[in-house]
């Protein structure tokens, strides 16, 4: 037999997905469909999804543990303040780790306004900070002599790589498809809705077209007559 080609198979796969979701939604009635249109409303008017704010929490840890790690680095090499004007006002891009603290501080600033004050829903933000991140450490621990100052010459660039990098995996694989996938979902129940509304009779039902009268009791609508009749002797 001549198989299908992949695209064929691939288009009708999702065809069929895409007629079991409106079936499963069709098959819903309107008080559940008026449930979850408000339901999907009020999360648009929250402004921020669960799984949005969950990345943006991330981020934040990011710079809050780089920023930890630096801080601890300067204590380690002979207190903060004799340190901090050795990395920052005698800055040496071969030695500081004062480079590093600030590629977190660009991440934050950059995400944050990309993903929570403008809720861009694409990918280069994210991309554009790993590849700084990527590309500056890159260059930095080649160039450097990180190595030759202890544990720290290879944690702080090993941690803001590795933290950079899942930043990208978490809004790539998760934040975009999911919010994709609720708008797909809200479009459905609108859909579904409105075709609710067009096969449902104007005005609703009314209550007496359920209205069924309660069963008179045996015997009570007889004619009285003639049951006198039958209490009569019979001679």
């Amino acid at each position: 037999m001549n198989h299908l080609p992949d695209d064929l198979e691939n288009a009708l796969s999702g065809s069929q997905g895409s007629h079991a979701s409106l079936l499963n939604v069709h098959s819903i009635n309107p008080t559940q469909l008026l449930a979850r249109i408000e339901s999907y409303e009020g999360r648009e008017k929250k402004g921020i999804s669960d799984v949005r704010r969950t990345f943006c929490l991330f981020v934040t840890f990011d710079l809050l543990f780089v920023t930890l790690l630096w801080i601890i680095e300067l204590n380690v090499n002979g207190g903060i303040e004799n340190t901090l004007e050795k990395e920052v006002l005698q800055y040496d891009y071969y030695s500081s780790y004062f480079d590093i603290f600030l590629l977190a501080v660009f991440r934050f600033k950059v995400l944050i306004l990309a993903y929570a004050v403008c809720r861009l829903r694409h990918w280069w933000a994210v991309a554009l900070t790993t590849a700084v991140t990527s590309a500056f450490l890159l260059v930095k621990v080649i160039l450097s002599k990180l190595f030759s100052q202890g544990a720290f010459g290879y944690v702080l660039p090993i941690i803001s790589f590795i933290l950079a990098w899942i930043e990208t995996w978490f809004l790539d694989f998760k934040v975009l498809p999911q919010e994709a996938e609720e708008d797909n979902r809200l479009l459905l129940v609108q859909d579904a809705s409105e075709r609710a509304a067009l096969i449902q009779p104007p005005g609703g039902l009314s209550d007496g077209q359920f209205y069924s009268p309660p069963e008179s009791e045996a015997g009570s609508d007889e004619d009285p007559e003639g049951k006198q009749d039958s209490e009569k002797p019979v001679l």
